[in-house]
């Protein structure tokens, strides 16, 4: 019978650029796909972008465009990032297609048709951020969102509710009945406490913006961004409009949800009772990672401390970083992301114990035997030993890899490898080599030394696609390691006799730790460095920044975000909308001051106020959000070049 396998990641939110988060989880999600491949399974990979909520159609508007040109904007990033990073997804989509728009409305209505749909009132306490609301019992401090820490809105407004507490118990049921069900285990326990806690039904609409996805049988209504979201899941494998893809993909496959542990509860409890209400059945697995820091410190941008993909993949190269990535932490837990750790990890596991066994391993046997394959019956129980730790091996990372333990599974891979290594000091092949009678020994520990290499390759693959070919073409060996499965390399005698060997080229070349030191010196440049969203001069010279005085500060009403500032440019008045409040609580101290602005933006109106222009702020770690000053003795309106 075959075996379908579908594999999800997050649809990542376009309010911002890829980072070392998105590109773990997409890794992650690419290596166990080309895992599944390996075992046999037909895979579906499957990732994208959400592109609906009140946070797009905000940041749309402090950009001067419409939500669907910034979402247009935004996502052909991920796109690229992807590329970049070698992913092999069969489908990348974005909610704003019509195909997902569809899929929406579909099981809305069969949600609304089951009687779990009813019109309700609410008012509480808001994440737009998060896009959430956030129950009084988990507000951190003064009107904190629990997750981001950002300030709620009030919000009071009609909205339809799905009953999601009518399915509280059969959920519970199900997660009882399915270990597997909330990976890694650790995540389960938090799930259901929550759920023990008693499921409130979930607002499900919203009428106070219009980015989303309209609600047929709720005229002047669009579909919460949450219920929107997840069903991209379904939409992609044709729940709309393809049935026998749905069949193989959903019915008759395991479904792999992987997801961040700060999103586990939308995907462990809403998803699986909307599936529950739709009578659609629901994934095999939800799968959360936990975060990553930089240094031992949180990522920030006015830090100075995120970690960019394409700068990591620029100084140690593709297959070190996703290496680094799987390697470094225990799936499910947070991780710190230390350049010092990458280094010893490319100079230890990947230069040291791989790449050492592989070039001095064609080194000998081109050497003893021109490189040409001569096979051998003559064994010692030193062989034996490493054909039971392989298969030793082999169990525990099927093992691991069913509890998506990616960092145990490479543990144990690299264990294998330090166990061959170890295996050349034994049998010592240059003394073997002195003793023409010896010759047929000599083969038999060159050729377990060579078919060690050719079935730690396809291990590998999954991890370091590009690394993992190498090492078969430098065994001779021309097929396509991404076809080959794991029933492939069984047994010890793989190649033929005959067969010609390839040479040695390091793949994983040490890094210079001294001359990486040099580098860093601080009156150095970095020469490898990259300019995030870079433009030209031509494009900086299009931008005018002027000196401009505040004359008047008021909040815009209905709003607690926004200030609206009255600025002379000494020959004119403008008003300027800035989504500051919360770090000038006392607005009177802001009149007089000078400060910097963008002075030929488009205008643009929010929460229906005009905006004629922006106002230039930095943003760090103690003292939050601030106004660029100026020394007021500079005149108005002059122009900063």
């Amino acid at each position: 019978m075959e075996k379908n396998f579908f594999l999800t990641t997050p649809i990542y939110y376009v309010n911002g650029d890829p980072h070392v988060g998105t590109a773990y989880t997409t890794i992650v999600c690419d290596v166990l796909a080309r895992y599944k491949k390996t075992l046999g399974y037909n895979v579906f990979f499957l990732t994208g972008t959400d592109e609906h909520g009140q946070k797009i159609e905000e940041a749309a508007k402090e950009k001067g465009c419409t939500p669907q040109q910034w979402t247009d904007i935004m996502a052909p990033r991920f796109v690229d990032m992807w590329k970049l990073l070698n992913i092999e997804y069969d489908d990348f989509i974005r909610t704003t297609e019509e195909r997902h728009k569809k899929s929406v409305i579909k099981i809305l209505n069969k949600v609304n048709e089951n009687g779990d749909i009813y019109l309700g009132e609410y008012e509480g306490k808001y994440c737009v951020s998060c896009e959430t609301y956030v129950p009084e019992n988990q507000i951190i401090g003064d009107d904190g969102c629990p997750s981001c820490n950002k300030k709620l809105r009030i919000i009071k407004e009609e909205s339809y509710f799905f009953r999601m507490s009518k399915y509280q118990d059969a959920l519970l049921e199900h997660i009882e009945n399915n270990p597997n069900f909330i990976l890694p285990k650790s995540r389960k326990n938090e799930v259901i406490s929550f759920i023990k806690q008693g499921l409130q039904d979930l607002s499900i609409s919203r009428n106070t913006f219009t980015w989303g996805i309209p609600i047929e049988f709720a005229k002047g209504h669009i579909t919460y961004v949450w219920f929107d979201a997840l069903v991209n899941y379904i939409t992609a494998v044709g729940y709309e409009n393809n049935p026998e893809l749905f069949q193989q993909f959903w019915n008759d496959a395991e479904v792999f949800h992987m997801v961040g542990k700060d999103i586990v509860r939308f995907h462990a409890i809403i998803w699986p009772c909307m599936l529950l209400s739709a009578g659609i059945k629901l994934p095999t697995s939800v799968v959360a990672h936990g975060w990553w820091t930089s240094e031992g410190d949180k990522m920030s941008k006015s830090k100075g401390n995120v970690v960019y993909p394409a700068d990591e993949v620029a100084k140690y190269g593709l297959e070190a970083f996703r290496y680094y990535l799987m390697r470094e932490v225990q799936f499910g837990n947070d991780g710190d992301y230390s350049t010092k750790n990458v280094i010893n990890r490319i100079n230890a596991d990947l230069a040291n114990d791989l790449g050492n066994l592989l070039n001095r391993s064609l080194g000998m046997y081109h050497k003893y035997f021109d490189g040409t394959i001569v096979t051998s019956d003559v064994s010692e129980p030193v062989d034996s030993d490493i054909y039971s730790q392989w298969a030793d091996m082999m169990d525990s990372v099927k093992e691991n890899m069913e509890i998506v333990q990616f960092s145990k599974a490479l543990e144990n891979i690299w264990k294998f490898i330090a166990r061959m290594n170890k295996y050349v000091d034994e049998t010592a092949p240059w003394i073997l080599a002195k003793d023409e009678a010896q010759k047929p020994r000599l083969a038999k520990v060159m050729n377990n030394l060579i078919n060690s290499l050719y079935k730690i390759a396809l291990l590998i693959y999954p991890y370091m696609p590009e690394s993992a070919q190498k090492i078969w073409n430098q065994l001779g060996v021309d097929s396509s390691i991404k076809e080959a499965k794991l029933t492939d390399i069984e047994g010890w005698d793989l190649l033929e006799e005959g067969h010609k060997l390839g040479t040695a080229t390091p793949i994983f070349p040490r890094i210079d730790t001294k001359a990486l030191e040099k580098e860093k010196k601080s009156n150095d440049i970095n020469p490898i460095l990259q300019v995030e969203n870079s433009i030209s001069i031509d494009d900086f010279s299009k931008v005018n920044l002027s000196v401009v005085e505040i004359l008047e500060v008021s909040l815009v009403e209905g709003s607690d975000k926004l200030l609206k500032f009255k600025v002379s440019l000494g020959d004119h008045v403008r008003q300027i909308i800035s989504g500051i409040a919360k770090y000038y609580p006392n607005t009177s101290e802001l009149v007089g001051k000078k400060v910097l602005a963008v002075t030929n933006l488009k205008p643009v109106k929010l929460r229906k106020e005009l905006s004629q222009g922006m106002l230039l702020t930095t943003e760090d770690g103690k003292n939050g959000v601030k106004l660029i000053e100026v020394d007021k003795n500079i005149d108005l309106s002059a122009k900063i070049s």
